[in-house]
């Protein structure tokens, strides 16, 4: 492992980011126009700031896109498409995981299994390197071992955040020791220490737990938490002994981190009367600027006043993300940074005419 090697903070500058369109052979079928809605939201958001890369499954129409991102004022001079066939649309999940070899980015491709083998991800975990073979990120290093970018959290100090209930569970890779594991997390991400969360989940989650629901780290040494308040919700007592978990934890030069803590969303329930994983803690930060989810809640507007608190630096806005929960997950979850100098100058994207 190079000495010098770090995986960056979700808040380090970034070329682009990347996304998968929903299409009407994914699990988004029934419900299409309405997390068509937020996705045209999300990438118009994303490109007053900097680069969106659109993934569009073979069939979908990317002349009526181009006139519905211009309905919604996007900036198309930074949208860039490319056909690629995908299972589903979880970019944080099936996309690259970037670090930092000195100033050189790499990008790391991970087996992605479909959260242990509970969805189709043949497709999917073959996006990665067809990005690489396009030519449109410049390094790729294929890694041997299942792991999402949701289960890890960086705070670009060398630290590394995450769950046991994820990485240590056996749909992944099988037995395996948290002890072997964290030495491989240490080489692959060049952090010195890896911090494990035992408590906190959301029902309906299908991630087993990933930390991009539960906690992310801010600048400044903050980490930003899903909490809950009400003493009756089932969230309360996991959540409340994350946050006692988080309370104990330290940088890697002996500091404790500051905590805030972000309103728990109302309880929202699918058709079938399940509970759906609402949480403000998956937001996304490219460059300067954090998407926030939304859920038509009374606490949105306090979840965007913690997070500005958080991000002191960024504007700080929201997206719709009640048709995500719908297919349990958020903004942060379709979502997947890459980091500056990640994409190439001269990628081959699919060229789609912007003044149609």
């Amino acid at each position: 492992m190079s000495q010098t090697r770090v995986l960056p903070p979700e808040w380090h500058p970034q070329d682009a980011v990347l996304l998968t369109w929903p299409h009407a052979e994914s699990a988004w079928a029934s419900q299409l126009d309405a997390v068509e809605q937020t996705y045209l939201d999300l990438v118009s958001k994303v490109s007053h700031y900097q680069r969106v890369i659109v993934q569009l499954h073979p069939g979908t129409d990317p002349v009526t896109l181009v006139h519905r991102l211009n309905g919604m004022a996007a900036d198309m001079s930074n949208c860039l498409f490319v056909e690629l066939a995908s299972d589903d649309t979880w970019a944080r999940d099936h996309g690259p995981i970037t670090v930092l070899d000195g100033e050189t980015p790499v990008c790391l491709d991970f087996t992605f299994n479909g959260w242990g083998n509970k969805f189709p991800a043949e497709q999917d975990n073959l996006l990665t390197e067809q990005m690489y073979r396009k030519g449109i990120i410049n390094d790729l290093k294929q890694i041997d071992w299942v792991l999402e970018g949701g289960s890890i959290e960086s705070d670009g100090q060398g630290t590394l955040l995450t769950t046991t209930a994820c990485l240590l569970n056996e749909n992944r890779n099988g037995p395996v020791s948290q002890e072997a594991l964290e030495a491989s997390l240490k080489e692959w991400f060049g952090c010195q220490q890896v911090l494990w969360l035992k408590h906190g989940h959301l029902e309906g989650d299908d991630t087993d737990a990933h930390i991009d629901t539960l906690a992310r780290f801010a600048p400044d040494n903050v980490i930003v938490f899903q909490g809950c308040t009400d003493e009756s919700d089932t969230h309360y007592e996991p959540l409340t002994q994350m946050k006692s978990e988080l309370e104990k934890m330290q940088t890697v030069d002996g500091r404790p981190y500051r905590l805030l803590g972000l309103p728990f969303p109302m309880a929202r329930f699918a058709q079938d009367g399940h509970r759906l994983p609402a949480t403000y803690a998956n937001f996304l930060i490219c460059n300067r600027q954090v998407i926030v989810p939304t859920y038509d809640d009374p606490s949105d507007s306090i979840a965007l006043s913690i997070i500005e608190q958080a991000f002191p630096e960024h504007f700080v806005t929201g997206v719709n993300a009640l048709p995500l929960i719908e297919e349990h997950g958020s903004i942060h979850c379709i979502t997947m940074q890459l980091p500056e100098g990640s994409v190439a100058k001269h990628a081959d994207f699919d060229h789609i005419p912007i003044n149609v």
